[in-house]
């Protein structure tokens, strides 16, 4: 599982949980601030209206004419109150009044239970008693909605309680307000889980992102693909990806040393051992144009090794490289054209005529130096495979923001066995005039010249005979098309 899976994974499973346990409680706790807040307006009630019986006390027997009357007038009124979601349309509070016995004198529920001995109550017995009288009394024990709170308040005479008055008010006064709160929180709570979901998302692609560019680095050099170090900044994941690259660095270093040495040593092999063995012979007397051949001999090979050695350093110096210099506009058919004239003594001494198909302006952003100088191996290569009076053609084509330039001849083809080492270094086929290999070192440059554009090369045989050698380059995007 990746990185980010996990931390998305671990973040979705953490923030439902803590914002289930959070709302849960939310919800459990809001019945009871609810009924806190109810009963505190019954206590105001339940006091207001016992106060004003006080005054209807004579020897000690309560009077509720007043009461009754008011109760009466109150439940034929008609009224609309709207309150929030609720609209109020009826008075739903009960007020019962009780004697110092407990007995009920008066009931505003049509005198329901008027008579009744409420003396084993909790709001009448405490409240005789001279405490504080409340309870909560539920029709259905399983639903806690038909519940009925019932808050009491002392009818004084003197300083003896005369009686008790009681105000009840069902739970479904406050069930409405409660439901709409709980859904409304519920609603919120999954808006605020979402919201947090998506943010741990983008702060876990914040985190993971460096990570993804550091393996996507790897992945290239992996591959062997010139790829540049990511920016990531100064993290510890970017300071991880510098300790990479300086490690990087250090080992292909080390391979690279190690394998010119090897590769260097096996081809001075030959022409050192010539040069050797013709010194040797030019020691004793021999007549002069025998001795004229060997010093031929001499400066042929001599001059192969400086020419090793030159493309090597060029080579090597080219492979070190990490990204372009010196970039300019260059139109490609007037480079190749550059090069074609360059190359024109080479061209006529084996009569080899070279054709330039669609001139049109194709332009690149690099390095004219080195495309000049791919350009210029891939020719040379094509001149050394072609037959005397050979024909070469060099084609421009443009297709999906990429300019190819392929060079084609006539030549005999490349053997199956050399096709997928054409590119390495030091690898060279015999040239068909000479019998002599080259140093190899050619399109192994052609090969990095590419990629360092963010290109490619290619090699093959054509199907009609001959070879079609390709540079890929990505066209600047800035240019004007005709």
């Amino acid at each position: 599982m990746k990185i980010r899976t996990r931390l998305f994974v671990a973040l979705l499973v953490l923030v439902g949980a803590g914002f289930y346990v959070l709302i849960d409680w939310i919800l459990d706790d809001l019945r009871p601030r609810y009924s806190a807040t109810m009963e505190e307006s019954m206590v105001d009630t339940a006091t207001l209206l016992a106060s004003w019986l006080e005054n209807q006390v004579e020897a000690g027997v309560i009077r509720t004419d007043g009461l009754r009357s008011a109760f009466d007038t109150a439940q034929k009124r008609r009224f609309s109150a709207r309150i929030y979601e609720l609209t109020k349309t009826r008075v739903n509070m009960r007020v019962y009044v009780t004697d110092r016995r407990g007995m009920v004198v008066f009931d505003s529920d049509n005198g329901l239970d008027e008579g009744k001995d409420y003396s084993g109550w909790n709001d009448v017995r405490r409240t005789m008693r001279g405490q504080y009288g409340a309870r909560a009394t539920r029709t259905d024990p399983d639903d806690p909605m038909t519940s009925t709170y019932c808050v009491a308040s002392p009818i004084r005479a003197g300083d003896e309680i005369a009686g008790v008055l009681t105000v009840c008010k069902p739970s479904r006064s406050v069930a409405v307000f409660l439901n709409t709160a709980k859904q409304q929180i519920a609603v919120a709570g999954g808006v605020a889980a979402i919201v947090v979901v998506v943010l741990g998302m983008a702060v876990s692609l914040w985190i993971v992102w460096p990570v993804e560019k550091l393996t996507r680095y790897a992945k290239a050099i992996r591959d062997g693909k010139r790829a540049p170090p990511p920016r990531l900044g100064s993290s510890e994941i970017g300071v991880l990806g510098a300790a990479l690259e300086e490690m990087r660095t250090a080992l292909e270093g080390r391979q690279y040393a190690e394998e010119y040495v090897q590769a260097l040593t096996h081809q001075m092999k030959s022409p050192l051992s010539a040069i050797r063995g013709a010194a040797e012979l030019l020691q004793e007397d021999m007549p002069p144009e025998q001795r004229r051949q060997f010093l031929d001999n001499l400066r042929s090979e001599s001059a192969r090794i400086q020419d090793l050695v030159d493309r090597m350093l060029q080579l090597s110096a080219l492979e070190n490289r990490k990204e372009l210099r010196d970039v300019e506009a260059i139109d490609l058919a007037r480079l190749i054209a550059e090069v074609i004239e360059s190359m024109e003594p080479v061209l006529s001494g084996k009569r080899i005529q070279v054709s330039l198909a669609n001139a049109n302006p194709v332009v690149i952003k690099g390095e004219r130096f080195l495309v000049r100088q791919a350009l210029s191996n891939l020719l040379q290569n094509a001149v050394d495979f072609s037959e005397e009076g050979g024909a070469i053609s060099v084609v421009i084509e443009e297709a999906d923001g990429q300019a190819e330039i392929a060079i084609l001849d006539n030549g005999p083809g490349i053997p199956g066995y050399a096709l997928d080492k054409l590119f390495d270094r030091f690898y060279s086929l015999r040239h068909p005039g000479t019998g002599r290999k080259s140093s190899g070192l050619g399109l192994a440059f052609v090969r990095e010249v590419a990629e360092l554009h963010g290109g490619r090369a290619t090699v093959g045989n054509r199907p009609e005979g001959g070879v079609r050698a390709a540079l890929m380059l990505p066209v600047d995007p800035l240019q004007p098309r005709f």
